[in-house]
């Protein structure tokens, strides 16, 4: 039997992406979804934007653990969540009906590397934040999406004053400015943010950014659509940063607390499409979404909060603001909440679609 041939290099990568258009253009409220798990593989899930269902399995890329991913184009790129030497970083091009395999990299010199668990991408540099590692490690990009050998690596800091969750380096998160010009990156038991410059197709000429209060342990950022403001939540703090950005620099604005019960495991945050509500997910007790009005100049007042299944490690909001999608590790499942565009709070739908330990949920 003839093997099907693959169509190498930047013609397979404009074919994939005429192939996504025009699915886009006879589905225009169906979504795709790719779902990380720490299980044995991510999934691709048709979901519908008009009625807020899912509509059926697509795909599924084998890996262990893939519990973050970015998508770019129709690159995905996948972490996968492992504490030795399979520790690796995978890129995946999404055909429209499956996926093909590209390559993987480590994610670090020995026992630099261990648990990435972010990983984010701006086309031409690939960055990944490894947890236990406690390392930022960079990388470029082929034309063809397939990711370089390893570029960089930054060892993070320490000094948070919790000896049980600070005691050694972490990273756990890095975003590129709206601007293209730098790489923000949280230095988790160091409480403050990184940052690098972007130049060239490379990273250079780390600073500290921003110094949090202590036992902060900033998790993820958010940068607004503007690109006038970083969000910053706190794993540990249960707190959010405001910061006013412009040309590189922050300036803290204000602090507010999402977590009230103090359960220090604060985890997502994501602003609604328009701008005007920021959610953020709990766990560990108390598990589910706070939400937050989004004011002038970006500050923060508290809404509401909704109670979700076990463990909402991860959440997004729909392109058209009508849902919320969080997927909840703990009870195997990705749950639907209806989101009232005018008041930002979330209804609970009874809608899931579930798979083992799911911890991302993106498009």
């Amino acid at each position: 039997m003839m093997r099907p041939h693959v169509i190498p290099g930047w013609i397979g990568k404009l074919l994939a992406l005429l192939l996504l258009a025009l699915s886009a253009c006879s589905r225009p409220d169906k979504l795709t979804l790719f779902v990380g798990t720490y299980s044995d593989g991510f999934h691709a899930i048709e979901f519908d934007q008009a009625d807020g269902t899912f509509v059926e399995e697509i795909a599924k890329a084998e890996m262990p653990n893939p519990s973050y991913l970015a998508v770019h184009g129709n690159m995905v790129y996948a972490v996968s969540e492992m504490s030795d030497d399979r520790a690796s970083v995978w890129a995946w091009r999404w055909l429209g009906n499956g996926f093909e395999f590209l390559n993987k990299q480590p994610t670090g010199l020995p026992a630099k590397g261990e648990d990435p668990c972010y990983v984010s991408t701006d086309g031409h540099v690939l960055a990944v934040a490894n947890y236990s590692g406690g390392t930022l490690a960079t990388y470029r990009l082929h034309d063809d999406g397939s990711i370089a050998p390893l570029d960089s690596l930054l060892v993070s800091g320490i000094g948070g004053p919790d000896l049980s969750r600070q005691e050694s380096p972490h990273v756990h998160c890095a975003v590129f400015s709206p601007d293209g010009n730098h790489l923000f990156f949280s230095e988790f038991s160091a409480d403050e943010i990184g940052r690098l410059d972007v130049v060239g197709g490379r990273v250079r000429g780390y600073c500290r950014a921003a110094t949090l209060h202590p036992d902060y342990g900033p998790r993820h950022l958010l940068f607004d659509a503007a690109g006038e403001h970083l969000y910053v939540i706190g794993e540990l703090s249960g707190d959010i940063t405001v910061f006013d950005y412009a040309a590189g620099a922050l300036r803290e604005k204000q602090v507010i607390k999402a977590d009230r019960m103090d359960a220090r495991g604060a985890a997502d945050i994501h602003l609604s499409p328009d701008g005007k509500f920021l959610y953020a997910s709990l766990r560990l007790r108390g598990d589910g979404i706070a939400v937050f009005e989004v004011g002038p100049g970006g500050v923060l007042a508290y809404a509401g909060f909704t109670a979700t299944g076990p463990h909402p490690r991860n959440f997004n909001i729909t392109p058209n603001g009508k849902w919320v999608l969080v997927a909840c590790r703990d009870n195997d499942s990705v749950e639907v909440y209806a989101r009232d565009r005018s008041t930002g709070m979330l209804t609970p739908t009874g809608r899931c679609f579930s798979l083992e330990r799911p911890v991302f949920v993106g498009w």
